[in-house]
């Protein structure tokens, strides 16, 4: 593999800083966004790294699981933090955390103990790379999905009284929401599936075909990992769909919209 020096991140740099320009040029508002999240991007990933060159290391189930915890609870708080409505309290955050946890942690270790079968199981190459990219995918189907059902929520708030009042129960009245919901969660997983090698090359597939590893190998992966995401995001989605519709009830199934901030 090529290696790349710090003047040849720096061009690229560069590139990020043309367009923060032309932005602030333009007066779109965008420019600032644009380069604190370039910033932030380049430190986290730096930062990331070095914590990787220990755990990999180490090669522990401790050092993995501590890890792997971090980055679900920082996928939990990027959840919440998208939220244009958010339940308040601590199911604000305990919604999309559970979720991810049910979904991207499972079928992570589903992979590596059933498909892959590295030795051992949470082989740190392997496991930390497969559950960033899970969650990553997951986080962004459980945004969606919870933004659209907490604004559909409060801009259906007539409809599903209208329907409660006729004797429709909770989960009939929200059912055109929940659909709704789940399928802008599944839009950018089903997208990334239909364009993959035809419009574009997946990241994945593409690092390993730069690192040396023959295209047919890469795409192999690839087509697991692109199935692995689809399951991971979907049933995220619908784990975190499920739990907020049944959160903006009660336990006499009256709609309680003043749950939400």
């Amino acid at each position: 593999m090529i290696p790349l020096s710090p003047l040849d991140l720096a061009l690229a740099a560069a590139l990020v800083l043309a367009l923060a320009a032309v932005a602030w040029a333009g007066r779109l508002g965008v420019a600032r966004g644009l380069l604190v999240a370039a910033a932030r991007t380049a430190v986290q990933l730096l930062l990331v790294g070095l914590v990787l060159k220990v755990v990999f290391a180490q090669a522990g189930l401790g050092w993995v699981a501590a890890l792997a915890a971090l980055m679900l609870l920082l996928a939990g708080r990027e959840v919440m933090a998208r939220q244009g409505r958010r339940f308040r309290g601590p199911w604000g955050y305990a919604l999309g955390t559970l979720s991810m946890f049910l979904s991207a942690f499972t079928v992570t270790v589903f992979a590596l103990t059933v498909i892959i079968g590295s030795v051992p199981w949470y082989e740190p190459r392997y496991a930390i790379p497969l559950l960033g990219m899970l969650l990553g995918n997951t986080m962004n189907g459980v945004a969606l999905g919870l933004d659209r059902v907490t604004a559909g929520a409060m801009a259906a708030r007539a409809a599903i009284e209208a329907r409660l009042a006729l004797g429709a129960r909770a989960a009939e009245a929200v059912a055109p929401l929940r659909r709704e919901a789940v399928r802008a969660g599944l839009i950018p997983i089903v997208n990334a599936m239909s364009a993959a090698g035809i419009v574009s090359l997946p990241g994945m597939m593409t690092g390993q075909i730069l690192a040396g590893t023959p295209p047919m190998e890469a795409v192999r992966y690839q087509v697991l990992i692109m199935f692995l995401i689809a399951a991971g995001t979907g049933f995220g989605t619908l784990a975190a769909v499920w739990l907020a519709s049944r959160r903006l009830f009660d336990g006499r199934e009256r709609l309680r919209l003043e749950r939400l901030r």
